[in-house]
């Protein structure tokens, strides 16, 4: 089993900053990418963020240049730091990982989701 957990959600002013982490634990082999992507009410759960193994981040265009990606390979686990936050940045945020899973010989990939956590910015 895999698990991903999740920390860091809340209520923060226009303008705020929060930082997301989110720890995957449990039969992994290999973690190749690891996420965050979001959800808002009515709307289709879209990309804020993902990094490979190697470092390579990709963005979402509404939060470039305002959300952070990192990484800890060594703990499994991954960082958002969102800076200049708006209230459309107002989701719930969910912890994405795309991992390799071995079972005696055999090696599946997998993507693994978090629980999600609320991110509410309001003034």
């Amino acid at each position: 089993q895999v698990q991903l957990v999740e920390s860091g959600g809340g209520l923060v002013q226009p303008g705020g900053s929060l930082r997301l982490s989110c720890t995957a634990s449990g039969s992994i082999f290999r973690i190749n990418a690891m996420g965050w992507y979001r959800q808002a009410p009515g709307k289709e759960r879209e990309l804020a963020a993902a990094i490979t193994s190697g470092g390579s981040a990709n963005y979402g265009d509404s939060v470039k240049g305002r959300f952070t990606i990192s990484r800890d390979n060594a703990k499994n686990t991954v960082s958002l730091q969102m800076n200049s936050l708006k209230p459309e940045d107002t989701a719930v945020y969910y912890c994405n990982a795309r991992i390799t899973r071995t079972s005696g010989i055999m090696y599946y990939n997998e993507e693994h989701w978090g629980q999600g956590t609320q991110v509410t910015v309001s003034s």
